[in-house]
Order: C-alpha cells, then structure tokens, then sequence
C-alpha cells in the first residue's frame, strides 16, 4: 500500500504563479532598461528563481537575486492564503498515516517564504526544490 503523497506547490497548493511574475519584473526591468512581458519571463521557466535571473540579467546576478527574494516575499498579498481545503487535506492525510512530502520548481527561499505565508511549513516531510540549471 502507498503511503506517500507527492505535490506540486503552484497551482496545487497554492496561486504563487503570477508573484512570480510581478517580482521577477519588479527585479530585472531596472536593469533592463525597458520592460519585459510575462512570456520573456515564462520562457526562462524551468530552472529555479536563480536560473531565470542569471537567463534575465546576467551581469546583475547578486543584486537581480536580492531584488527577486524582497519582492517575492513583498508581494505575498497576491496569494495570501493556500487554497480552500489544502490544509484540511494534509491533516487528513496526516493523520491517515501518508507522508506529505512537497515537490516544486521554485528555490528553497520562495518555497519557505510561501509556505510560512500559508502556514504550511510544518506539513511537509520533505521538500525538494528546483534547480538554478536547466536539466
């Protein structure tokens, strides 16, 4: 018998996508000089948070980094809360003896800051995080 549960974190867990989006304009148009469409963001999805600031600004890496984390943890408001019943499901789950574990794209940083946000950080055996490099 399985006793595992896998889940994804955006749009499982909860609407993290488009803080994504705001924070990684809100990092990168400075040192852009211009302003830059959602699809030339999306289009660097795959790699972690890093990977698409290093994709973005490679010059500006460190401080496109910093930038992204303030903004990304700023903008929390966007998604304030896990959707409806995610936390009913994994106390049910819990309890049913499953083991919750969390499997998302986004860094370490961005996964903490959302599921401190949510009140999730404890609901988790495992958390495994995305990469800065595209596999």
């Amino acid at each position: 018998m399985y006793k595992t549960l896998i889940y994804d974190f955006d749009g499982t867990i909860g609407d993290t996508l488009p803080i994504c989006i705001a924070a990684f304009k809100k990092a990168v148009t400075p040192f852009l000089d211009r302003d830059i469409s959602n699809e030339e963001i999306v289009s660097t999805f795959g790699p972690s948070e890093e990977g698409t600031i290093q994709a973005l600004i490679p010059d500006h890496f460190d401080e496109g980094i910093h930038a992204y984390w303030q903004a990304y943890k700023e903008l929390q408001y966007m998604a304030p809360k896990a959707f409806d019943g995610i936390q009913q499901l994994l106390d049910d789950t819990a309890r049913a003896g499953f083991q919750n574990i969390l499997v998302t794209g986004k860094a370490r940083t961005s996964a903490d800051i959302s599921l401190e946000q949510y009140g999730l950080t404890k609901d988790f055996k495992m958390i495994l995080t995305g990469s800065p490099k595209r596999t």
